[in-house]
């Protein structure tokens, strides 16, 4: 009987040599994989990239669309690669997640295939250099105990019931395809909103510990605040998700168990910076939480993602559209 097929859909911006050890790893899983639609932001970066011309000279089943930056979102350019996928399960990956080993397609389509999930998403290894902080994160965000989470977790889990990161993540099509898949425009936390779309209509997603990937930064503390000034907009874009369900308990969660750590590993000093940059998290979470009540001036020096509030500024203008209804209304919603 014919194995159901899986594409592996990979988002690049200024792809680097890494992208090439990620291929070769993809193409040589113990799992097969069908195609492998590249979806690169920005032609220019591609081009300068050394490795791009040989990768469809060695790798016929690679294909790679190009979008500017203006064109390119968190949710719908991943719903434009899907549409041009056919397979029975697609995995969504970075190009900064790197398979530890030949198993991360089995193992992530393996609780898919056994029927007890419709979505899966992988364990997040830590780069060699990554700083103790972050590589404490990993390992409070990705485990190494495998779970299933479904609606019957959200009193018990809250916020961490709708938590899967499309970094790497694997998805049964029929199911995508029936809850209506990736929203058209998102800032941030197109996964979440899937898995919470997900949940709520019953279905399952899996946490496969034994799906793993390398992925971490060493982000700074102003970056820090413009990922969680674009979490807290995600959030408050969504208020049908998120506002009866706890999003900061978790945070506070961390930093005390990260403190702990810390003096566990006799390295208190770094209790400090654990402080400063939890701040910058929660001052820009609170900000974009808030971004309404703020200056569209200041919201853009918040934000890491420009290009999404001058889309819909553009959207708003020219198609009567709602932003903060999201990208699309219905035509009731317009009359």
């Amino acid at each position: 009987m014919q194995k159901p097929t899986v594409d592996i859909i990979l988002l690049t911006y200024k792809p680097q040599k890494r992208l090439t050890k990620v291929i070769e790893l993809l193409e040589t899983q113990t799992y097969p994989v069908n195609r492998i639609i590249i979806m690169n932001t920005e032609e220019k970066y591609w081009n300068t990239f050394l490795y791009g011309e040989k990768l469809l000279k060695v790798w016929d089943n690679v294909e790679v669309h190009h979008l500017s930056k203006m064109e390119f979102d968190h949710g719908g350019t991943r719903k434009q690669a899907v549409k041009r996928s056919k397979a029975d399960y697609f995995i969504c990956m970075t190009d900064d997640a790197v398979p530890a080993d030949e198993n991360l397609v089995e193992e992530l389509l393996k609780p898919l295939l056994d029927k007890k999930a419709e979505f899966s998403y992988a364990r997040q290894l830590p780069n060699e250099d990554c700083a103790v902080i972050e590589r404490f994160t990993r390992d409070f965000n990705y485990p190494a105990e495998s779970c299933i989470k479904s609606k019957e977790d959200l009193e018990r889990l809250q916020i961490k019931t709708y938590f899967f990161s499309n970094v790497c993540a694997a998805y049964t099509r029929s199911i995508y395809d029936k809850i209506g898949g990736f929203v058209d425009c998102a800032i941030f936390n197109e996964d979440m909103y899937l898995a919470a779309a997900a949940i709520r209509e019953g279905y399952r997603i899996a946490y496969t510990a034994d799906a793993k990937v390398y992925h971490s930064h060493n982000y700074k503390n102003m970056m820090q605040f413009h990922r969680n000034f674009d979490n807290g907009v995600s959030q408050a874009l969504r208020p049908d998700i998120f506002e009866h369900i706890s999003s900061t308990g978790e945070g506070k969660r961390m930093v005390k168990l990260t403190i702990e750590y810390l003096k566990e590993q006799k390295k208190q000093y770094l209790i400090p910076k654990l402080i400063i940059s939890s701040g910058f998290k929660y001052i820009g979470f609170k900000l974009g939480i808030n971004y309404k009540r703020l200056p569209h001036n200041f919201v853009l020096k918040c934000t890491m993602n420009r290009e999404f509030w001058m889309r819909q500024s553009i959207l708003t203008a020219t198609r009567n559209i709602d932003p903060n209804r999201g990208c699309g209304m219905s035509p009731d919603e317009r009359k």
